[in-house]
């Protein structure tokens, strides 16, 4: 995945350290897996066997988190960190990639083309700005709410593949796409509109919507706390700054919610170094560490600080939240 980041501010660190955090590895990435995909499997058997109970709720709720998740593994897949060898990382890749509805093809491109151009609203849009500056309040706030992403069937990621299965391309493949990839984009599309249809088709065939609570909606589910954490990136960030400092942020989690999140709470320390594995990121926030703002202490001490800044926002979009450097 090739990010140009040639005209950003970057801190100072030694070319043979970098070097070394950048290096991957298959074990990490397949320990990682292992428990993600053990995890979800036993809240997924626990919300099975206390059908009937109040106790199924629960459980379908945490299997509808750690599937939410699924965007992180995909993450770092997309960076193809996540694995040395690259055919382990490709497996992975597609296999996450359908589970979070982020069509492999179409947002391997667009998710470099948000590196090399973040939070940019001038000539190159970044189309994966719009959920950092919301100015539809009541929608914004309705994330922390399971399910309310079926109020805007429009807005589902599944709607754009199911655009992209008829041949109606969103503008962001023609901006961060070549012209010969969108037969991948296509047909990958359509093979994921496949398996949905499959999936109703045996649920209607077993007279049961459990396939489809399993496989279509636990993203919707389980999406609150995903979104809590994963939103923290570029929210009310300043835009059309080659400063990665003003536009990303660092926030600390706990050790259950970084793990599902691949560590990518050090997420700007991931955009400064892209290629750096999500295993690496403290250490490298410990050699920059004097060039980067403080990171917020927690969820709550985030929030606190920038919720007030989201709101101005939707009235007044230089109402951005104001980071203070250390030089």
């Amino acid at each position: 995945m090739e990010v140009n980041l040639d005209d950003w501010y970057k801190p100072k660190i030694d070319k043979k350290t970098l070097k070394n955090l950048s290096k991957k590895k298959d074990l990490p990435g397949l320990l990682h897996f292992f428990f993600y995909f053990l995890l979800l499997f036993t809240s997924g058997y626990l919300a099975y066997v206390t059908l009937g109970t109040w106790w199924t709720y629960l459980f379908f709720f945490i299997y509808g988190t750690i599937y939410a998740f699924s965007v992180a593994n995909w993450h770092e897949t997309v960076h193809r960190t996540a694995f040395k060898t690259r055919w382990i990382n490709e497996i992975f890749y597609h296999i996450s990639s359908f589970m979070c509805d982020f069509e492999g093809f179409r947002w391997r491109w667009s998710h470099t083309f948000h590196h090399s151009k973040t939070l940019q609203t001038e000539d190159d849009y970044d189309h994966e700005i719009q959920v950092s500056r919301p100015v539809e309040l009541l929608a914004f706030f309705l994330n922390f709410i399971p399910l309310t992403d079926l109020l805007y069937p429009h807005k589902l990621i599944k709607y754009e593949v199911l655009k992209h299965a008829f041949g109606n391309f969103s503008p962001v493949i023609d901006i961060t796409a070549p012209k010969e990839e969108k037969k991948k984009i296509l047909w990958n599309s359509r093979l994921y509109v496949l398996l949905w249809a499959l999936v109703i088709v045996y649920s209607l065939y077993i007279g049961s919507i459990l396939p489809i609570v399993y496989i279509i909606l636990p993203t919707y589910i389980g999406k609150p706390i995903w979104f809590a954490v994963n939103v923290t990136q570029h929210l009310a960030a300043k835009v059309d700054t080659k400063d990665h400092r003003l536009s990303t942020y660092s926030v600390r989690i706990n050790p259950v919610l970084s793990f599902l999140y691949w560590h990518m709470e050090y997420h700007l320390e991931h955009h400064m170094y892209p290629m750096v594995p999500s295993y690496n990121l403290k250490k490298l926030r410990k050699e920059i560490d004097s060039e980067l703002p403080k990171p917020f202490n927690s969820l709550f001490d985030f929030y606190r600080k920038v919720l007030p800044s989201v709101i101005a926002l939707a009235t007044n979009p230089d109402k951005h939240y104001k980071v203070k450097l250390n030089n």
